[in-house]
């Protein structure tokens, strides 16, 4: 994505703009010659009807030109900022998490909120500023020229050391613009970061310190947007030193020169209101200047975040009809029935992290198989590799070889609309939205009806959880869907997801916040289940595992053993190791009391 291609993709609508402010410009250069015209119709005693009427259809002009130049480029700038923001939303939702887990994601909120604004004002306002305050400056320097050139030479030479200073100031703004920006998103990314974990500061009292780191780092941001306002507030001093100096040799000089008679009292008077209609634009032509510069840095952030990897289909058969090698052609499989008689696949599977240890892979050569229906389960010691299974599932991340099948097919040929309504994943954080609980429940499938949205709920056990909130389904949750508790988290999660009807469930650590009630009913909706479809599920609470049809032990990224809970119970050491610690935390030995 071209940010300047989005902003040309509304050239019509900017260039009307500019071309009123032309016109009105126009209008304000013509002022001074009625001026002095009716100077002199006073002086030979002519009527000033006609001189009188002209002006005022100047100034009624010049209004309206004026009004049509601001309504055009501010509806140009709207349109932009909202194009910027949509292509960039989307561009964020489709990005690769590989690519997008390098963001910070204060520094990404911060360039699609600031940054775009910031882009608008020198895409639409600085730019047509520009070139309307100094046609005006040309144009002024040319009528000044025509009445007196060498008042004109005069006044140049005083306001050409005012422009010199005021173009280092701009450049030096944009350089300090740079630094506010970044200094502003590292706040941004403080703030975000705290107010995510707000019951882990407070639980640990750490609000002393974190009030003064962020202080630190809002005080940086503070200075470097002083720095920019002191730079830009020398701009007007400036030129205005430079313009009142100009102004007392041309009134000095120029009655001089009318006394003596080498001037004419109409010339230095359409000379000076010249030079008075050259202040304003300059100075707006140079603090348009410095404010194009403070957005072209915007603008080059907003193109980095707009480099952001896609995971589009689109990009993937575009390439295989070039004859890219390497590429796989996505094939369109006939509903989910395609899926009947097969399961996942994975084999010979290899996956690092892109910022991981490039020595230790995360999965290494994986291959197991999961029937189409059943409950697989997947167990090991932390850092496993039982997590990243899941992702390279859902295709979140892409492996580095080997190919992972569903119903016979590799997932890398399906396209992603299709294989994510196959697959339902519930993940460790079972993240809810804020809105209400029926948004959050239809969220992967909008369309569910009543009953399918009853059915789910009652497979979750949560009808009656629904059924006692103020307001049922269309009670309202805050953050993170904070209303409701952890186990209710988790179980409104799954029933999302399997309200989608997916012909696969991953369940990751389903179980993990739930009571021992909440776990026997979420057992049975389990294994009511995985008799319809394949359910796959990461689990440390052996309750759930000893249900499987087939458990996978991982180590070290690799599949150590499969079997049942009884095969792998006397045949894997590590796999009855696991078992153990398990029923050591279910049921802990207590000392006898002395």
């Amino acid at each position: 994505m071209n940010v300047w291609h989005i902003a040309r993709g509304h050239r019509a609508l900017l260039l009307s703009g500019i071309v009123l402010g032309l016109l009105g410009a126009a209008a304000t250069l013509a002022q001074p010659l009625v001026i002095g015209e009716m100077i002199e119709s006073v002086a030979a005693d002519l009527p000033l009807t006609g001189p009188v009427l002209l002006a005022v259809g100047l100034f009624a002009a010049d209004a309206l030109f004026a009004a049509g130049h601001a309504y055009a480029i501010g509806r140009a700038g709207e349109n932009v900022v909202f194009d910027i923001r949509h292509t960039l939303a989307a561009r964020l939702l489709r990005s690769r998490l590989q690519s997008y887990d390098r963001w910070d994601q204060g520094d990404v909120f911060s360039r699609m909120v600031t940054d775009t604004s910031l882009a608008r004002i020198c895409m639409t306002q600085a730019l047509a500023q520009i070139v309307t305050s100094a046609f005006m400056v040309l144009g002024g320097i040319v009528m000044m020229g025509w009445i007196d050139p060498l008042l004109l030479v005069t006044t140049l030479g005083c306001l050409g050391l005012a422009s010199a200073v005021s173009l280092l100031l701009a450049r030096r703004v944009r350089k300090a613009s740079v630094v506010n920006r970044e200094d502003t998103s590292v706040f941004g990314s403080a703030l975000l970061r705290v107010m995510g974990a707000l019951p882990t500061v407070k639980a640990s009292r750490a609000e002393g310190r974190e009030t003064a780191h962020i202080a630190g780092l809002a005080g940086r941001a503070r200075r470097s947007g002083i720095r920019v306002s002191a730079l830009s507030a020398m701009l007007t001093p400036a030129m205005n030193v430079g313009t009142q100096i100009a102004l007392t040799v041309v009134i000095a000089w120029g009655m001089a020169r009318v006394a003596t008679g080498d001037m004419a009292p109409a010339d230095l008077t359409a000379f000076m209101m010249y030079l008075f209609y050259l202040v304003s634009p300059l100075v707006m032509l140079f603090m348009s200047i410095a404010q194009f510069q403070q957005g072209r840095a915007s603008v080059d952030r907003l193109g980095e975040l707009a480099g952001l990897e896609q995971e589009e289909d689109d990009e993937r058969s575009g390439a295989a009809a070039d004859g890219i090698d390497g590429i796989v052609v996505p094939v369109e499989l006939d509903g989910h029935d395609a899926l009947d008689g097969h399961g996942i696949s994975f084999e010979e599977v290899s996956f690092r992290y892109p910022d991981g240890d490039a020595a230790q892979p995360v999965l290494d050569r994986v291959s197991f198989t999961v029937p189409e229906r059943g409950l697989t389960a997947v167990v090991g010691p932390s850092g496993a590799g039982k997590t990243t299974l899941f992702q390279l599932v859902e295709r979140l991340y892409a492996p580095d070889s080997g190919t992972i099948r569903i119903g016979g097919t590799d997932i890398a040929a399906l396209p992603l609309a299709q294989l994510r309504s196959l697959v339902g994943y519930v993940d460790q954080d079972h993240t809810l939205l804020r809105g209400t609980v029926r948004e959050n429940l239809t969220y992967a499938a909008p369309e569910a009806t009543a009953e399918d949205i009853a059915d789910a709920l009652c497979k979750a056990h949560l009808t009656e959880v629904v059924a006692a909130l103020p307001a049922g389904l269309d009670t309202e949750l805050g953050e993170r869907g904070a209303g409701l508790s952890g186990g209710q988290h988790q179980r409104l999660a799954i029933a999302r997801t399997l309200l989608q009807r997916p012909r696969i469930v991953l369940l990751d650590e389903a179980t993990a916040s739930l009571d021992a009630e909440a776990e026997a009913a979420l057992r049975d909706s389990i294994a009511a289940v995985s008799r319809e479809c394949a359910v796959v599920a990461i689990a440390h609470r052996f309750s759930t595992i000893t249900r499987a049809e087939k458990i996978v032990v991982l180590e070290r990224g690799g599949v150590r053993a499969t079997g049942t809970h009884a095969e792998l119970s006397s045949a894997d050491p590590l796999y009855r190791r696991l078992a153990d610690q398990q029923a050591e935390q279910a049921h802990p030995v207590r000392e006898p009391v002395a």
